[in-house]
């Protein structure tokens, strides 16, 4: 009798376009064997009635990215254990998966004459779930048209990549704040306004070149007419591990509730595209 164990990491892309051609690629990043229990040539082992217990150590590799479930691919990390009889048989267990700132001119067309300017600063362009994104901003109409609102969203979006192509990317919006209307010649000031930082993974997936993934704050201002809504841009990092202190010690952000693991099945993968 033996006793095989077997770790595996890949990544993984499936995407198929409106006239049914698919575009699939794997990557690898971890596939190691181990023979927990017996040796090549030796005869059979016999076990004792009872349980059993097989310690062994194991060292990942640097670099490993984080896993990850996307609709059109995934990065997963599992194990497989198997009992093989002397005769050929083999018993096989089930998978076990384991400062920022930005200024920018708007000239409105139309029924507007002058610019809508707007000035927009985060508290740092780096977080991790958990956290909040605080937000200020100034808006000043200097237009005829009265803005309907301004609103500030955290969005992600994921590229999908097979043989070296982008074949799907999707964004979508994780939480946003919004504030009222800001009339002609008036200011509107945002002030510490917060975004909340969801259970994510990483900015980029370190390791694997099948899946990219970019997080973003827009700052969104819309017109109260048919003038097609303003977006500023302000990318930042999505990271897996809290500031820290010159000691070492935690650097919590006051107000922040740090998750003690991120999910890997994503229940909004499903909701409605950010456009």
């Amino acid at each position: 009798m033996s006793v095989y164990f077997h770790v595996v990491g890949e990544g993984v892309v499936r995407v198929a376009d409106r006239r049914q051609q698919v575009f699939t690629d794997k990557e690898n990043y971890i596939d190691f064997r181990m023979r927990l229990l017996g040796e090549p040539g030796q005869g059979p082992i016999l076990l004792s009635p009872g349980i059993h217990s097989f310690p062994f150590k194991l060292g990942l590799p640097l670099g490993l990215p984080s896993t990850f479930l996307g609709k059109h691919g995934w990065v997963q990390y599992f194990c497989k254990a198997a009992l093989r009889e002397p005769n050929g048989l083999t018993h096989k267990n089930q998978q076990q998966p384991f400062h920022c700132e930005i200024e920018h001119k708007l000239g409105m067309t139309c029924l507007s004459q002058g610019p809508v300017s707007c000035r927009v600063r985060l508290d740092r362009g780096g977080y991790v779930p958990g956290e909040t994104i605080s937000i200020w901003a100034r808006v000043h109409n200097q237009s005829k048209v009265t803005i309907k609102r301004t609103r500030a969203c955290l969005t992600e979006t994921i590229q999908y990549i097979s043989k070296s192509k982008v074949v799907q990317t999707e964004t979508r919006e994780l939480s946003s704040v919004s504030r009222g209307k800001v009339k002609s010649k008036d200011t509107d000031d945002w002030k510490y306004e917060q975004l909340y930082v969801p259970p994510l993974p990483p900015t980029n997936l370190r390791g694997c070149h099948l899946i990219r993934i970019q997080y973003d704050v827009f700052f969104i201002i819309e017109p109260n007419n048919l003038e097609k809504e303003i977006k500023l841009q302000l990318p930042i990092m999505m990271a897996t591990y809290p500031y820290r202190n010159s000691d070492g010690t935690l650097k919590k952000k006051k107000g922040a509730q740090y998750p003690n693991n991120l999910p890997i099945f994503r229940p909004w993968l499903n909701e409605k595209s950010f456009e």
